[in-house]
């Protein structure tokens, strides 16, 4: 099988994707902005051939895959990566390929049409409208009525998406959305946040997994001193997570989707509710892939490339542990001088530590409001729920990156 894989090396996780076609046999056929020569080395190696495009103009980059078809059968496209979905389900119109259309990849990019497609299957999403001005944004806010989030229709995650508590917090942040064709204005939901992630063939789940977000994604975004945290639940079958599990096969069959990995946030009211947030048809990103290993010490991106190439999932699953991250974000400004609490953690948790990657001394401090990652990250794991969440929350409290 030659799979077309679009941009194989970036974001970071998308050369283990690569790399894991490749380990299932395909021929893989890269298409992205950067040269062979600079893609990471697991995309690099695992690539047959490789086409060197500037994304943008779709239609020209549609024509030359066709042209180079006609030399090189391709017999799937895939991509994994938000902005180039549409351009993956043009692609395969245009050769006649399975997979997403364009009609059906739309609700995944489009927040509203996503919710419309919901509701008609009775599915609980939160109050909502789109807006394409800035009296448009205002007037479904105040018939909401505050706090509402505000975000752009085709975003990604919390990218450029701000909860807003007034009309004159809403004032406050119109002009940073003059870049964003349409908005998506929805209820507010007091709650946790809560992913629902699937590896599926052919419309059956064959994996999935339930992690939260501590504290909540807004929070994160809107406050530097927060050391972000996922938490992937090691028994996603546990009674109190019923209704988002139940909801996350629910938003699958009514958005039709058949083959590969999804990604779904959803919130879980005090109440015990599952209220829908929004999907994408791909892998989480920002190491959550990784998390989901760790806690059953499986390769889900080899395990990805099996559900495309070959149709099945054929790993075994052994729930083992709870896993979480840790990203840290430095204190102070410039190039990063030291850590701070690092031995005594290793110390304490250190056979439950599975991963540190720590900005190097030196280096510069990253921008924490364009990066989610920070200035490193530790990941621990153990069987306990409790005991995992007590070291997760002890290392965000007592690790400290310092710059200067």
């Amino acid at each position: 099988m030659n799979v077309l894989m679009i941009s194989p090396g970036f974001p970071r996780e998308m050369q283990f994707f690569t790399r894991g076609l490749a380990a299932q046999g395909a021929t893989v056929i890269g298409l992205g902005d950067q040269p062979r020569e600079r893609l990471p080395g697991p995309a690099a190696e695992a690539l047959s051939a490789h086409l060197h495009v500037a994304f943008g103009d779709d239609a020209a980059i549609v024509e030359q895959v066709a042209n180079f078809a006609q030399r090189v059968p391709i017999h799937r496209v895939e991509c994994l990566w938000e902005p180039y979905m549409i351009l993956a389900a043009r692609i395969r119109e245009r050769l006649g390929l399975p997979g997403l259309t364009v009609q059906a990849t739309i609700p995944y990019r489009d927040k509203e049409v996503m919710k419309r497609v919901l509701d008609a299957a009775g599915i609980r999403t939160p109050h909502h409208y789109s807006a394409t001005t800035a009296a448009g944004v205002i007037e479904a806010a105040e018939t909401i009525g505050y706090p509402v989030i505000v975000k752009p229709i085709a975003g990604a995650g919390s990218e450029s998406t701000y909860k807003v508590r007034s009309r004159d917090e809403l004032d406050g942040i119109l002009p940073a959305l003059r870049s964003v064709t349409e908005v998506s204005v929805e209820e507010f939901v007091e709650g946790e946040d809560m992913t629902f992630d699937t590896l599926c063939v052919n419309g059956e789940v064959q994996h999935y997994n339930i992690s939260t977000y501590i504290p909540r994604a807004l929070f994160m975004k809107e406050n530097e001193w927060v050391s972000p945290i996922t938490l992937v639940y090691r028994d996603p079958d546990r009674p109190e997570l019923a209704a988002g599990r139940e909801m996350g096969f629910q938003v699958l069959k009514a958005l039709g989707f058949q083959t590969g990995y999804t990604h779904m946030e959803w919130y879980r009211t005090p109440a015990g509710e599952a209220v829908f947030g929004e999907i994408g048809a791909r892998s989480p990103g920002a190491g959550l892939v990784d998390l989901i290993n760790y806690a059953s010490d499986i390769d889900t991106y080899t395990g990805w490339a099996e559900c495309v190439v070959h149709g099945r999932f054929s790993q075994v699953v052994e729930r083992k542990y709870n896993a979480a991250w840790i990203y840290k974000r430095a204190r102070g400004h410039g190039r990063i001088q030291r850590y701070e609490g690092l031995e005594a953690i290793l110390t304490e948790f250190g056979p439950h530590i599975v991963e540190i990657d720590l900005n190097p001394i030196g280096s510069g401090r990253r921008d924490w409001r364009q990066v989610l990652v920070g200035d490193g990250l530790v990941v621990v794991r153990h069987p306990d729920l409790a005991t995992t969440r007590r070291m997760a929350e002890h290392i965000a409290a007592h690790l400290h990156i310092v710059a200067g």
